[in-house]
């Protein structure tokens, strides 16, 4: 049987890794030039992939820190979780409005919108495995 220590501690390198991939799987997609349909629907649904992973892991580490009475721990994986909560609920909305705009209207205009998106969720991500990398040493 697993001690909440030990779950916690598999939570914690779920969430280096969920972290780690996306972020390093996202930064490659700013070399596309997000001006057809596919370009944001592939972007939006990788996010969306992300943010889903993202909250399943950072429940699990808060929840499995609280239950270790380790209440640092789970305040920063619940401080993350709610961020990846936000980010979930501003940035997909924004990303299918603008992606929206690109495909119907053909407004290359929001094509910088669209990237600004993206590049503001490439560094929160970042600032996600800091947090992340950093609450390592409370361990």
């Amino acid at each position: 049987m697993l001690t909440a220590q030990q779950v916690s501690l598999f939570f914690t390198v779920a969430m280096l890794a969920v972290t780690t991939y996306f972020l390093f799987g996202s930064i490659p997609l700013l070399i596309l030039k997000h001006d057809n349909t596919m370009d944001s629907k592939f972007i939006r649904s990788f996010y969306v992939t992300y943010f889903k992973f993202a909250i399943v892991v950072s429940t699990g580490a808060a929840l499995s820190y609280a239950a270790a009475t380790r209440p640092l721990m789970a305040a920063i994986a619940s401080a993350i979780l709610t961020l990846t909560l936000v980010l979930r609920f501003k940035f997909i909305p924004q990303m299918d409005q603008i992606g929206s705009e690109i495909r119907e209207n053909n407004n290359l205009m929001a094509i910088p919108e669209f990237r600004k998106i993206h590049k503001t969720a490439i560094t929160l991500n970042l600032a996600q495995l800091i947090t992340v990398l950093t609450s390592l040493s409370f361990i």
